[in-house]
C-alpha cells in the first residue's frame, strides 16, 4: 500500500566534457532516497538532467569547432556523457529533463513573459561582474580578493541592456522563510544566506543577455536570451507541466519533497528560487538540502585544478555497489568530505569484506557444511534463549526504527552506522556462540546450532533490506545467497522478526566483497589514472624548431623585461590587433600592438603580468605606433592554430628583466 507521493530532484547539471566523482556524489545520495521512499511505499517521482545554455557552454563549442548543440547532444548522450555516467552508477531516476526540451524552451518563454507582464522584470542596463563559469552575477561588495566568491577565479567587467527580476520586493519574505521554516537545511547554510546576501541588501538580478545567443529568446524582445538560472530553476516544475504540455504530473507531485543541492548553489535555490515562485504566486517546495562537497587534497575536485576522480576507473576496479555505499557511508551529507583512494579501499575492506562479507560467508558457509545447505524445521524458535540471542534479536528487530529516524532527516552515514552496528553485533554472536564447539556433538547440540544460524541469517536479512537503496544490486546477490525470497525483502517485514523460513536453504556464493590488496590497489589506480590523463590530452602540432643557429652575443642583446597591463582595447577597424598600454617600470606607460584577438578578449589581460621584448625598434600598425613584442606561445591542436600568452606571477615587478 502507497504511503503517499514523494518528489525529490537532484540540480540538473552543466554538461562538463569530463565528468568526475563529485558529480555523481548528489545524485547517488538522491537515489538512495529515491530508493528508500519507493521501499517505504511511497509512489517516487526522481528527476535529473542537464542545464544546457550559457555563454561557457557556446565558448566551449567554438573552441570545440562545434555548434552549441552539438556540444551538449554529446556530452549528455554520447560515450560517457551524463546519462551514461547515471547508467554506471545505477542512478534509478524516473524522468530526465534537458533545458534544450522543446517543451520547456516554450514554458521558460511563459514564465518569463508573465513575470514581465505581473511587473516583476523590467528592462534596464546591467553594470557590475560576472563571473562565467558559475553564471553569476555579482557586485564589487561580494567579491572575494576581487574574484568570484564562489569558484575563486575571476571576473570580468560586463554592461549590457537587460532585464531584471525585482528580487528585492520578496527580501523580507525570503528572509522570513529562511529564519521562522525548515525550508533550508542544514541550519548553518541558513546563517551564511542571511548574513552574506540578504541583510546587506538584495539587489535586483539580472535575468536576461545580450552579449550571447545560447539561450531561450526572451520571446517578446528579440535579442535577449533568458538568464540561466531562470531557465534551469524552473526546471523542477516544466519536467511535470508546468506551462506545456508534455507532461501532466504538477497536480500529482508539487511542492517538490526536497530538493538536493551542492552548497555552491544553495543561494539559487533558497533565495532566487523562492522569490520567482511567490511572482508567480506558485507553491514552494517543502525544503531545500544544501550537502558539501567531495574534496581532493583539500580543494573542490574540478577539471581545471586537474583533481579530479574517475567514476569509470573506480567502478571498475572495486564495483559501483562499493563506491556508492563509501560516497554515503563516509562523509556527513551535509558537511564536505576529503576523498582519497586510500580511504575507499579501507572502507571497502573494513565494512564490507571484514564485517558484512565475512558474516554472509561465514554463515552460509557453516550451514551448507553442518546441515547440508538447508536448516531443520523449528530452528528459529530455542525455548532457553541466552543473553547473546536476546540481545541481537532485539538489535535487529529494532534497527528499521532507528534507520528511519536518520533517513527522514538525510543523515545517511548516521543511517549505515545504525545497519553496521547490527553487523558488528552478529559477527560478535559468532565468537560468542561458537558454532564450531557446537558442531562437535551434533546430537547433543545440533538443535541449538541450527538455532544460532538462524539468527545470524535473519539479521542478515533485515540488514540486506535496508541496506538495499544504497547497494541494489549487491543486496540482490546477498538475499539469494541466505535464501531470502522476494516476499521478506520489504519494508514491512524488516521490522518483523521471523520472517525468514525456518526451512531457509541459504547457498554460498561468489565473495560479495572481496578483501582489496592496499598496495597493489593504489599502484593500479596511479598507473589507470596516469594513462587516462594522457589519453586526455589533444593531438598536438609543433611548430619545428630552427635549424639556424643564433650566435650568444645577439641573443643577450633582446632586452626580455615583465609587464603589467595597465588596459587593453580593441583597435578599430582591425579583427586581429589587441592595443596594450603597459607599465615597465619606467614611469611611462608603453603601447604595444598584438595580433591575438582572436584568442583573448581585453578584458581576460587587464591585470596580468607578461614578458615583452622592449629594444625592438617602433613599428606603426593601424597607423598606431607599437614599441615592442609581447612572447606567447603557438601550437596546433587537431589542426587549429592555439596561442596562449607568456604570464608570469604578478609578485614580479614591471620592468624586471628577464634572464
Amino acid at each position: 500500500m502507497s504511503n503517499g507521493k514523494f518528489y525529490i530532484t537532484t540540480p540538473i547539471y552543466y554538461p562538463s566534457d569530463r565528468l568526475h566523482i563529485g558529480h555523481a556524489y548528489c545524485t547517488v545520495a538522491t537515489d538512495a532516497m529515491a530508493r528508500y521512499k519507493r521501499l517505504c511505499g511511497y509512489d517516487v517521482m526522481f528527476l535529473t538532467g542537464t542545464d544546457e545554455h550559457g555563454m561557457k557552454i557556446e565558448d566551449k563549442a567554438k573552441e570545440a569547432g562545434v555548434t552549441p548543440k552539438q556540444f551538449v547532444d554529446n556530452i549528455v548522450e554520447g560515450p560517457r556523457g551524463v546519462k551514461d555516467l547515471w547508467k554506471l552508477m545505477n542512478i534509478s531516476y524516473d524522468r530526465f529533463i534537458r533545458t534544450t526540451d522543446d517543451y520547456h524552451v516554450t514554458a521558460i518563454q511563459r514564465v518569463f513573459k508573465k513575470m514581465h507582464d505581473n511587473g516583476d522584470i523590467y528592462k534596464g542596463t546591467y553594470k557590475g561582474k560576472y563571473c562565467k563559469p558559475c553564471e553569476s552575477f555579482w557586485t564589487e561588495s561580494q567579491l572575494k580578493d576581487g574574484k568570484c566568491p564562489d569558484c575563486g577565479r575571476d571576473v570580468v567587467d560586463a554592461e549590457e541592456e537587460a532585464y531584471f527580476f525585482r528580487l528585492s520586493k520578496y527580501a523580507g519574505r525570503v528572509q522570513d522563510l529562511l529564519e521562522n521554516t525548515d525550508f533550508l537545511e542544514p541550519r548553518s547554510r541558513v546563517n551564511e544566506m542571511v548574513n552574506n546576501f540578504i541583510k546587506p541588501g538584495l539587489e535586483d538580478l539580472c535575468v536576461s543577455r545580450t552579449s550571447f545567443t545560447w539561450g531561450i529568446p526572451v520571446d517578446f524582445d528579440p535579442g535577449h536570451v533568458v538568464y540561466v538560472w531562470v531557465d534551469a530553476l524552473f526546471n523542477y516544475m516544466t519536467a511535470l507541466g508546468l506551462e506545456n504540455d508534455a507532461h501532466h504530473d504538477l497536480d500529482k507531485f508539487w511542492p517538490a519533497d526536497v530538493h538536493f543541492v551542492g552548497k555552491e548553489i544553495v543561494r539559487f535555490h533558497s533565495i532566487i528560487w523562492p522569490a520567482m515562485l511567490m511572482s508567480m504566486g506558485l507553491p514552494l517546495p517543502k525544503k531545500v538540502y544544501g550537502h558539501g562537497w567531495l574534496n581532493f587534497g583539500g580543494e573542490k575536485m574540478s577539471k581545471s585544478r586537474g583533481n579530479v576522480v574517475d567514476p569509470y576507473i573506480l567502478a571498475e576496479r572495486f564495483g559501483v555497489d562499493a563506491l556508492r555505499f563509501f560516497m554515503l557511508r563516509t562523509f556527513p551529507f551535509g558537511s564536505d568530505g576529503n576523498f582519497t583512494n586510500e580511504l575507499l579501499i579501507q572502507t571497502i575492506n573494513t565494512d564490507l569484506a571484514n564485517d558484512l562479507g565475512n558474516l554472509v560467508s561465514r554463515t552460509t558457509a557453516m550451514v551448507g557444511k553442518y546441515f547440508g545447505g538447508a536448516l531443520p524445521a523449528g530452528c528459529g524458535t530455542w525455548a532457553e534463549p541466552i543473553a547473546a540471542d536476546i540481545e541481537l534479536k532485539e538489535r535487529a528487530s529494532s534497527l528499521r526504527d532507528r534507520y528511519e529516524a536518520q533517513m527522514e532527516r538525510f543523515q545517511f552515514q548516521n543511517a549505515l552506522e545504525e545497519v553496521f552496528k547490527v553487523i558488528q553485533r552478529a559477527n560478535k554472536y559468532i565468537d560468542e556462540t561458537a558454532p564450531w564447539a557446537l558442531a562437535k556433538d551434533m546430537a547433543a547440540n545440533g538443535a541449538r546450532l541450527a538455532h544460532v544460524l538462524y539468527n545470524l541469517l535473519e539479521t542478515t536479512r533485515i540488514c540486506g533490506v535496508l541496506l538495499t537503496p544504497f547497494m541494489p544490486d549487491s543486496m540482490g546477490k546477498l538475499f539469494a545467497q541466505i535464501g531470502a525470497p522476494e516476499a521478506i525483502r520489504t519494508w514491512d517485514s524488516a521490522a518483523v522478526w521471523g520472517s525468514l523460513a525456518d526451512t531457509a536453504a541459504p547457498q554460498k556464493g561468489e565473495n560479495l566483497f572481496p578483501r582489496i590488496d592496499m598496495d597493489e590497489a593504489i599502484k593500479e589506480l596511479d598507473a589507470a589514472a596516469e594513462a587516462a590523463k594522457k589519453a586526455a590530452l589533444p593531438a598536438m602540432e609543433l611548430e619545428p624548431q630552427a635549424a639556424e643557429y643564433v650566435d650568444f652575443e645577439t641573443f643577450c642583446k633582446s632586452d626580455f623585461r615583465a609587464v603589467k597591463v595597465k588596459a587593453c582595447t580593441h583597435v578599430k577597424k582591425s579583427d586581429k590587433l589587441l592595443c596594450f598600454t603597459l607599465d615597465d617600470g619606467t614611469g611611462t606607460d608603453r603601447q604595444i600592438l598584438s595580433g591575438i584577438a582572436k584568442w583573448y578578449e581585453p578584458e581576460q589581460l587587464v591585470g596580468k603580468t607578461l614578458v615583452a621584448i622592449v629594444n625592438l625598434p617602433p613599428r606603426k600598425m593601424m597607423g598606431l605606433a607599437s614599441n615592442g613584442m609581447l612572447i606567447s606561445a603557438v601550437h596546433k591542436e587537431h589542426g587549429e592554430e592555439k596561442l596562449n600568452l607568456l604570464m608570469v606571477d604578478d609578485a614580479i615587478p614591471a620592468g624586471a628583466k628577464m634572464c
